[in-house]
């Protein structure tokens, strides 16, 4: 939200604005270490991203984590709804064995699209929220959607008292998730085996 010039700082937001900072571009690179570590056979990488949300400098630091791993990294950005499907068959033909989903409303928004077709190419991915995983996806790490709206609720409820949003600090999450869809990992742990002379390490 700094970055973005919604406000001064996290601690004395100014202005009309104030709320919770998700830590998305932050936290896109740790789901993608998480990714490797889950796979570390992969040396073929995709992101899958949102063309008006992530910024070159997020996408960056991305190249910078696969690089330093020895991992080749490939990025596929999307603007609509229909350019999903092809931009991971487009990852996929380009010989990515793993898919880092970023944080993204565009993306969340089509995240039962994505598993489909990732379920259909048998390209394990990572996922921007903890209930992603619950969901159908096979690895999600970052906050839980419904505490951070809590978080928004209970700042809301202040305005409404009467409180300035240019006195209300931004808010950020508590906890942290990495959550497992179980049946997917076996699924996604079985290609792995067929593909290379050992399992995965965890």
């Amino acid at each position: 939200m700094v970055g973005a010039g919604l406000v001064r700082s996290l601690a004395h937001p100014g202005g009309n604005t104030t709320g919770v900072s998700i830590l998305a571009g932050d936290l896109d690179g740790k789901r993608q270490e998480v990714l490797l570590e889950f796979f570390p056979e992969v040396r073929r990488l995709a992101v899958l991203s949102d063309a008006q949300n992530n910024t070159p400098a997020q996408l960056q630091a991305l190249l910078d984590i696969a690089r330093a791993r020895g991992v080749e990294i490939s990025v596929h950005r999307v603007e609509r709804n229909e350019d999903i499907d092809s931009a991971i068959d487009a990852a996929k033909a380009a010989g990515a064995q793993a898919l880092n989903v970023l944080a993204s409303p565009l993306l969340h928004g089509n995240r039962r699209a994505i598993f489909a077709r990732t379920i259909d190419l048998r390209l394990p991915a990572v996922y921007q929220w903890a209930e992603t995983a619950q969901d159908g996806g096979l690895l999600a790490y970052g906050p839980r959607f419904t505490d951070v709206f809590r978080q928004l609720a209970r700042q809301t409820v202040k305005v409404l008292r009467g409180a300035k949003p240019a006195e209300l600090p931004v808010e950020q999450p508590t906890k942290f998730e990495l959550v497992v869809n179980l049946g997917r990992q076996r699924q996604s742990e079985s290609i792995f085996r067929r593909r290379c002379s050992r399992a995965p390490t965890r």
